[in-house]
């Protein structure tokens, strides 16, 4: 009787592998928050074995946040190829299709769906400036962004989109946004291609210099909230964005018709926002345009002569 060798032990697939690095990510983000929430309550002492014990939580949370985010990134990496970057105009690539057959009364309701992905995207968006800074310390002395954490800020970003678009940053489609930083069929879209190289010293300005004139632009499209004349008091209105959503759910309830040049226009605004995000958080050095691309897809680039 001959004997059957054992069997190698199987490596986590990599639907594994990112739940246990999410995993890692939340523990991160919830032990980072709740380090830096006890340091900053009043009256908290700075000296002591507290005050090293929530230190040291602080950095065992960062230290998790990077590893996670770098793990996260990997199984993103693992799956469809990169961007081409002859594909769009910019190395940002922003989409979004309008489902034709969209109900006139779920939007009412999305608020309450999409709560799941809300809760979700408020853990990414703490890990997200924790990758962003860290890799912008890896440019200044490398001029290369890890690819691992560039993945997940991408996906990060990504995902927010397709939340955006499904509820009230457009709301383009009724189709559940899924519960993935990779890329897939969803109707909305987002992508960066991915640099080999990176200016070393722009790092220590993009963010808060050069992108300030795209950042005004995009608050005052997105943003609600302006001063009266009084100095004392605050008047808070809806925003350009929000109205033409607004506009938009009130015509869908009562014809149901998304009207196309609406559903243009909001994609063309969050287009800008993407590719300001994109630029802001260190993953292109090439400036964003001032322009409004409207328009489910990006525009073609022109041919080369």
């Amino acid at each position: 009787m001959t004997t059957q060798p054992a069997s190698a032990p199987q490596a986590p697939s990599t639907g594994q592998m990112s739940g246990l690095h999410m995993a890692l990510l939340v523990i991160g983000v919830l032990l980072t928050v709740a380090s830096l929430g006890s340091i900053a309550v009043p009256g908290f002492p700075d000296t002591g074995p507290e005050f090293a014990a929530l230190a040291a939580g602080t950095a065992l949370g960062l230290l998790a946040i990077l590893v996670g985010a770098a793990g996260l990134g990997r199984s993103i990496a693992a799956g469809a190829p990169q961007v081409n970057e002859t594909s769009a105009a910019l190395p940002t690539e922003v989409s979004g299709q309008l489902d034709p057959g969209l109900s006139r009364w779920k939007w009412l309701v999305k608020w309450f769906l999409a709560i799941p992905h809300v809760v979700v995207l408020a853990l990414l968006w703490v890990a997200f400036p924790v990758v962003t800074l860290a890799a912008g310390l890896v440019i200044l002395l490398t001029g290369k962004y890890p690819a691992s954490w560039f993945q997940f800020s991408v996906g990060v970003l990504r995902w927010n989109w397709r939340v955006s678009f499904y509820a009230y940053g457009v709301l383009g489609t009724d189709a559940y946004p899924p519960f993935t930083l990779a890329r897939g069929t969803y109707p909305a879209r987002f992508d960066v291609a991915y640099p080999e190289r990176l200016s070393h010293w722009q790092v220590l300005v993009k963010s808060w210099l050069f992108a300030l004139p795209h950042l005004l632009i995009v608050a005052a499209m997105t943003g609600g909230t302006w001063a009266d004349d009084s100095w004392s008091n605050e008047t808070r209105g809806i925003s350009l964005a929000a109205a033409l959503v607004l506009i938009a759910a009130v015509i869908l309830l009562f014809t149901g018709v998304y009207r196309q040049g609406i559903f243009n226009l909001l994609v063309g605004l969050n287009r800008w926002a993407l590719r300001t995000a994109a630029y802001t958080a260190l993953m292109t050095d090439a400036y964003p345009p001032f322009r409004l691309d409207q328009g489910a897809g990006e525009p073609v680039p022109a041919p080369r002569a």
